[in-house]
């Protein structure tokens, strides 16, 4: 049973690795949850404090994974409107069926936005660029999170190795 736990935690750490680049899965989180997993071994123990720690920076990465596409398109010159096209584009994306939909709903949503507030392609251009960075930025954190978390699993695993060879 300590085995099929092990081996599930550590499915779930690749899952947090692919989930950094799969919208379906929230990635640190997914991670996160093999931790948990692993917790719940006889072999490993892993402190409260660690899976707090842990459980925080999951759960501010999956926050900023929606906040830092808007702050790129604010950085870039757009405005409110664009930010808030950002964030709508982004939730559209997630939920349609078009392929890469999560990286292009927020250029699209970020270009309709600027386009309403003002009718400058030039600018709203560049504020969807802005958007599309963010997204980058944030799909870039989220997989520094779930190899940092892969990480951390491999060293508490090796920890308590001679109980598991």
């Amino acid at each position: 049973m300590e085995l099929f736990l092990v081996i599930v935690a550590f499915l779930l750490m690749l899952l947090g690795i692919i989930g950094s680049f799969l919208p379906v899965l929230p990635g640190p989180l997914t991670s996160w949850a093999g931790f948990l997993v692993l917790h719940f071994t006889e072999g490993v123990q892993l402190s409260t404090t660690f899976l707090v720690v842990t459980a925080i920076v999951a759960i501010v990465i999956y926050v900023l994974d929606y906040i830092i596409p808007a702050i790129g398109t604010k950085r870039f010159g757009g405005s409110k409107a664009g930010m808030i096209g950002t964030t709508l584009g982004l939730l559209v994306g997630l939920f349609s069926p078009i392929p890469f939909g999560i990286v292009i709903g927020p250029f699209v949503g970020a270009l309709i936005g600027e386009m309403i507030h003002r009718n400058d392609s030039k600018k709203a251009l560049k504020a969807a660029f802005g958007s599309f960075l963010g997204f980058i930025a944030s799909t870039f954190l989220k997989f520094i999170v779930a190899i940092i978390f892969l990480g951390f699993f491999i060293v508490k695993l090796s920890e308590h190795n001679a109980s598991w060879f």
